[in-house]
């Protein structure tokens, strides 16, 4: 399983061929929540401007197309714009725009002459530099500090110690035994043997699809993975 995937396991209706609910962690819960605070432009780019319902993707397109003398500010806000904060936590963020590595400059004869001395920078590679007046030229990337997990905070946006119930349709409940047993009844599962376990990984291929089927059906887990062709684990229930 790759870096980026997470692991479900779902249990299958063979006879009506869909999926009843994923049993699954944090992480895949949080990233189906991060769906409803994902930027409206991030998910018509990702799926493509054809793929959108009603008259979005030409909004997107014509923003695209839109040349710059008409732009009071950058259209890069309107057509990759940054996630709330608390998307920056959750896993499988793949799904959302970067901000671009900030780039910041000074001056390459200052920098080392005065060394030992604070010095000037700054983020337009044209701007005098305070001491010789020359353009600052030299590139000084900016590297943020390492991110170390604090346990006591988990981020995201649901709890990690619990199992939850992902139903077909997104429905997300927590896991127990009486809410399997009621929708096995909902669903009027007569044969036990029918019932079918398989575990699957969800990386980014299954999480544009999800994305893609969540706009169009109600069956999302059934539409995304009972023709997945990647190999998985799958156990009878009898």
């Amino acid at each position: 399983m790759a870096e980026s995937e997470v692991q479900l396991k779902l249990l299958i209706d063979t006879k009506s061929n869909r999926v009843l609910f994923a049993e699954a962690g944090k992480d895949f819960v949080d990233f189906i929540f991060h769906i409803l605070a994902m930027p409206l432009a991030t998910a018509i780019r990702l799926l493509g401007k054809q793929e959108m319902v009603g008259c979005l993707g030409k909004l997107y397109e014509s923003v695209e197309n839109l040349n710059d003398e008409y732009i009071l500010s950058n259209k890069e806000i309107f057509l990759r714009p940054n996630a709330p904060n608390p998307i920056s936590s959750v896993p499988l963020s793949f799904l959302t725009d970067k901000p671009a590595q900030k780039i910041y400059y000074s001056c390459s004869q200052c920098n080392q002459r005065y060394s030992e001395r604070s010095f000037s920078f700054s983020d337009d590679p044209n701007t005098p530099c305070s001491m010789c007046s020359k353009p600052m030229t030299r590139n000084l990337t900016y590297v943020a500090p390492p991110q170390k997990r604090d346990v006591s905070n988990e981020g995201g946006f649901v709890k990690g110690v619990v199992t939850y119930m992902v139903m077909d349709d997104l429905v997300v409940k927590p896991m127990s035994a009486i809410s399997i047993i009621a929708l096995i009844n909902k669903f009027n599962v007569e044969k036990l043997a029918a019932l079918q376990e398989k575990e699957v990984d969800f990386g980014m291929n299954e999480a544009l699809k999800l994305l893609k089927a969540s706009l169009h059906t109600s069956n999302v887990l059934t539409t995304v993975f009972l023709n997945d062709k990647r190999d998985s684990t799958s156990v009878n229930i009898s």
